[in-house]
């Protein structure tokens, strides 16, 4: 009546078919074959059950674990093992690297005992950031929100939310270093003022790493016909964890090259 002759192809994706109902308001759709003949037809309510069913599936995936396929009351428990122990061991191969980066810079930490303090702070800011620009990048490729295409505008944006989100991270570690020192609740040595430093720079370098890699994961994935869903938050996690050492260090000989290094 609308002149709107929108259809459902047999063989569309369920994801096309959740964006096609969400983009046009409709209670029921029309299913054809490629030749435009009418097959039956599919209701909201079917639409409903099944976008239930994707984003437990993609909740599950961002999580850092197989898609259960199944109520996790009903799973048995050695399906539960199996599709939670793949993704652990991938992960934890991957934090494996952290190790060795450590075991590179153990000259640097055997100078400077003080920049082991801040191993934890660093890598996790990085972490965290990634995994919450990761979230939020699948989420919206999910609502059709944006896609491969959108890419430069998603990295202009990350770039300067991580330059944002870094400095503010690093005023915040700057001064915890400085008031502590000054009151003399833990002492930082003669060169604390370059510890505040490096902390300050090294977070803004880690989390702007982290906003970059963990927006630009799940687009590539997509691009590659891959599950966004697979770069989940303890992926990218993992990932920010090593590169955001190398970071950390870096900045650390650049600043205290002469003094502490």
């Amino acid at each position: 009546m609308d002149n709107q002759y929108i259809c459902l192809r047999v063989n569309d994706a369920q994801k096309e078919v959740i964006r096609v109902f969400r983009n046009n308001s409709r209670f029921a759709l029309p299913v054809t074959d490629d030749k435009g003949v009418l097959l039956g037809i599919v209701t909201l309510d079917d639409v409903l059950r099944l976008s239930e069913k994707e984003d437990t599936r993609e909740i599950q995936k961002i999580g850092g674990s197989e898609a259960l396929d199944e109520p996790y009351t009903t799973i048995s428990f050695g399906s539960l093992i199996k599709k939670r122990a793949g993704w652990l061991i991938i992960l934890f191969l991957g934090e494996m690297l952290t190790a060795t980066a450590m075991g590179h810079f153990e000259g640097e930490i055997s100078k400077a005992v003080v920049l082991a303090l801040f191993i934890p702070l660093i890598i996790s800011s990085g972490g965290n950031s990634g995994s919450q620009a990761s979230s939020i990048i699948i989420r919206a490729m999910a609502l059709g929100e944006i896609g491969f295409k959108d890419w430069w505008r998603v990295m202009r944006r990350e770039i300067l939310s991580g330059v944002v989100l870094g400095t503010i991270l690093g005023i915040v570690g700057f001064l915890r270093i400085t008031i502590w020192h000054e009151f003399n609740w833990y002492d930082y040595g003669i060169h604390w003022f370059l510890v505040a430093i490096t902390v300050f720079f090294s977070l803004i370098g880690v989390v702007l790493w982290g906003t970059i890699s963990g927006s630009m994961l799940p687009l590539v994935l997509k691009k590659l016909g891959a599950d966004p869903a697979a770069s989940s938050a303890p992926f990218v996690a993992t990932l920010v964890d090593v590169t955001g050492l190398v970071i950390y260090f870096s900045v650390a000989f650049v600043v205290m090259r002469g003094t502490l290094l």
